[in-house]
């Protein structure tokens, strides 16, 4: 969590044309990913910032068969509570609950999740997340635990991170092709409003 954190972001959400259509309609309906390979866990996923990026996400997965027609949806996000991993706070809590969860994992007798490459090539981003995706439902749960016990706590609405991703944009390059910032809203009340942007 970081009080330095602006408030209000654009966030785009790269899906299928269907879903697009249902999110800027009258019945809007705010779904959450809820898959064990998450980036950010359980959440509504956004790309801050970068429709294009967004856009390039549902091509892909237009590729493998889950979209028929691939478009973005714009979002006004207000970030409110924010675990933001990419300040010093944040990881500072993402790590104390990955001890925890180990010890937790030690009492059941059963082995931590790990994050993999599934196409199993060495140098290949690690995107399915079973590890982070774990680590950060048991920062959750912890949180949740504390406030039955009335610990000063409050939930976090969404999670935000940068991650660097992909091929060097150049030779030695020391930036990725597909890095970017990566926003879940856990709390559909951070949704603001949802547009449909100029690029699409």
């Amino acid at each position: 969590m970081s009080h330095y954190t602006q408030t209000f972001v654009l966030g785009y959400h790269g899906c299928d044309r269907k879903t697009a259509e249902i999110l800027l309609g009258p019945q809007s309906n705010f779904q959450q990913s809820a898959q064990p390979y998450d980036w950010l866990g359980s959440g509504m996923y956004f790309w801050e910032a970068d429709p294009e990026r967004a856009l390039e996400f549902a091509n892909e997965q237009k590729a493998r068969k889950r979209y028929q027609e691939p478009t973005v949806v714009g979002a006004v996000i207000d970030l409110k509570n924010c675990l933001n991993l990419s300040s010093a706070v944040g990881r500072g809590l993402l790590r104390s609950a990955f001890y925890s969860l180990q010890k937790f994992q030690e009492t059941l007798e059963q082995a931590m999740p790990v994050n993999s490459d599934p196409n199993m090539q060495a140098g290949n981003d690690r995107v399915l997340r079973k590890l982070d995706n774990a680590v950060i439902q048991h920062l959750h749960q912890m949180i949740e635990d504390a406030i039955k016990n009335e610990k000063q706590l409050t939930k976090f609405d969404t999670v935000k991170s940068l991650f660097l991703e992909g091929d060097e944009v150049y030779p030695g390059a020391g930036f990725k092709e597909k890095s970017h910032i990566q926003l879940a809203v856990i709390n559909p009340a951070c949704i603001v409003g949802y547009f449909r942007p100029r690029l699409v």
